[in-house]
């Protein structure tokens, strides 16, 4: 007798529940209908040589760089962006579109798109593309402020992992200010914020919202699932929003630079020089009339902060730097003989000489353009070292970030000191020719000869 009495009260008591906040709307759905439809996936078409013969590969690639379309496979690789400007401006991550031909763009209504690519900046990883709208009114998301974002803050991604268009996910802000090594080891992505929501492939270029609706960050980067769950990185909006108009304007993201020549410390050089810190980066030189010499900084002083962020290598340095446009004023913590100081410094442009905007020749694979203040900063290049610095290669033995200062052609030099010097050169090679390029790397010179 009793269960037949307690079974009613059971089943009246899951009535009960099954209406409480009856008339309840979830603030995340409130979110995504706001800012799905701004969110777009991409698709990038480009071109790779998985299935060509590996003789012919290595034949290719040594001696001329780029394998010949017609024995490439088509490929498309897969990302996200989203919609900040009813023109048709998109951002995303650069890993997404480099290098593409032809990208087209989905909107959640099912429209499509050819896109443009505006321009963008390998090292911070940020793309601009842009759509024609015609007489649609396109929709946009509004940029929020990641500078000072609380730990466990709620966290929206929206993208297409693997395909799966307009997937939403759901976090927190579980970290901010972190550092990863890039996986082609140029550097490392600085100031990341990391969350839980979770990103897969195909996130990549997508927005990380605030519980507003508001775009705090650019999902670019995932930890390895074989090795953590649910450990996703973004790019900060704003470092993102400094550079926008640079790209927009002239193609590229026009960075600052510090001015110095330094190098990280090790156990073996806190020995050799008695350095009073066991972590740091070591100034070994000051550029002259540089951001760092106004500011006081001296040969000798080792980093320790940029505005708070820990800074434990030369290259972890320079990509924080370089996150900064000119102009930026930045809090520096170094020591100095065992005391601990504090400065800010009023960050420089970095120099740009082809101001005539001179096309470069590619050449074996090889892309170059001058040497700017951000390059000397990042590859550590002495101002006695001219030439062109090489931007991309697809080239074994010439790699990027190398000077050629010099190329040879059938026993006659030819010096190398700009772009000028570079176009004229290259154009003087013929087919039968042997060819020298000297180039200067990491404090070496060396030499890569060839028959053309």
């Amino acid at each position: 007798m009793r269960k037949w009495i307690i079974l009613p009260i059971i089943l009246f008591s899951l009535v009960i529940f099954g209406y409480v906040n009856p008339d309840y709307v979830s603030p995340v759905v409130n979110v995504v209908n706001e800012a799905a439809p701004a969110v777009v996936k991409i698709e990038a078409t480009v071109y790779s040589s998985t299935y060509i013969d590996p003789f012919i590969q290595d034949f290719f690639k040594k001696w001329f760089g780029d394998i010949p379309k017609q024995y490439q496979q088509k490929g498309t690789s897969l990302g996200s962006g989203f919609i900040f400007d009813k023109k048709g401006y998109i951002l995303t991550n650069y890993h997404v579109v480099e290098k593409a031909e032809d990208i087209k763009i989905s909107l959640l209504d099912g429209s499509e798109y050819n896109a443009e690519y505006i321009g963008g900046d390998e090292e911070l990883d940020i793309a601009i593309l842009k759509i024609d709208p015609k007489d649609k009114d396109l929709p946009i998301v509004e940029f929020g402020d990641s500078e000072n974002l609380k730990i466990g803050e709620w966290a929206i991604a929206i993208g297409n992992p693997l395909g799966f268009q307009h997937t939403v996910t759901l976090g927190v802000i579980s970290a901010t200010g972190r550092k990863i090594p890039k996986p082609d080891g140029s550097g490392y992505y600085t100031n990341l914020i990391q969350t839980d929501a979770a990103i897969n492939p195909g996130n990549s270029g997508g927005p990380l919202l605030n519980i507003h609706g508001q775009v705090i960050g650019i999902n670019t980067a995932i930890i390895a699932p074989s090795e953590a769950m649910n450990i996703g990185f973004a790019i900060p909006i704003n470092t993102a929003k400094r550079f926008i108009e640079s790209i927009i304007t002239t193609g590229k993201a026009v960075k600052a630079f510090l001015g110095v020549y330094m190098q990280t410390v090790t156990p073996e050089l806190q020995k050799a020089l008695g350095l009073k810190v066991n972590k740091g980066v070591y100034i070994a030189q000051i550029i002259e009339n540089s951001p760092a010499e106004k500011a006081g900084l001296r040969e000798g002083d080792v980093i320790l902060e940029v505005e708070g962020l820990s800074v434990t290598s030369a290259s972890e340095l320079a990509s924080i730097i370089h996150n900064y446009t000119p102009g930026s004023k930045v809090k520096i913590k170094f020591d100095r003989k065992g005391k601990i100081h504090e400065i800010e410094v009023t960050l420089g442009e970095s120099s740009e000489k082809n101001e005539d905007n001179i096309q470069a020749r590619e050449f074996i694979g090889i892309k170059v353009d001058e040497i700017s203040e951000s390059d000397r900063e990042t590859y550590q290049i002495p101002q006695k070292i001219t030439g062109v610095i090489v931007k991309e290669s697809t080239n074994n033995y010439i790699s990027k970030g190398f000077v050629i200062f010099r190329i040879a052609i059938n026993g006659k030099t030819y010096d190398i000191k700009d772009l000028n010097d570079w176009n004229d050169v290259i154009s003087k090679v013929k087919k039968g020719d042997y060819v020298a390029i000297f180039y200067y790397y990491k404090g070496a010179t060396g030499i890569f000869s060839f028959g053309y």
